[in-house]
């Protein structure tokens, strides 16, 4: 089964963490990208841009409209995904657990219902 492992962060908490800490995560993703590509469960990862740069586009009645930054207004905001393929939920739940922003962020794993391949 393919899953999402959805990386939350929460600007306030990054801003709380050492040097150490921030080259703990960098590390850490490192090690487990190098983890998941040997298990063969990664199937692709992708680290957003900044949220300020981020834009809202909606058509409404025809007109479409395009608002800067995130979609809401939020303590936490996606800043990246892990697309992984594994056995079972279970184990998908264990790799997000691996992921070094866990320790201060949330990671949520969603399942895959439909992959269109380029």
């Amino acid at each position: 089964m393919k899953y999402l492992l959805l990386i939350n962060m929460n600007p306030d908490v990054w801003a709380t963490l050492t040097q150490a800490d921030i080259d703990e995560v960098m590390a850490g993703h490192e090690t487990f990208i190098k983890t998941i590509t040997e298990s063969g469960e990664m199937i692709r990862t992708d680290a957003l841009g900044p949220v300020e740069e981020s834009a809202v586009v909606r058509v409404r009645s025809g007109a479409q409209t395009v608002t800067d930054g995130p979609y809401v207004e939020a303590k936490e905001f996606l800043a990246g995904f892990y697309f992984v393929e594994t056995a079972t939920k279970e184990r998908a739940l264990e790799l997000a657990a691996m992921i070094p922003d866990a320790k201060w962020n949330a990671i949520e794993v969603r399942p895959i219902i439909h992959t269109q391949e380029a």
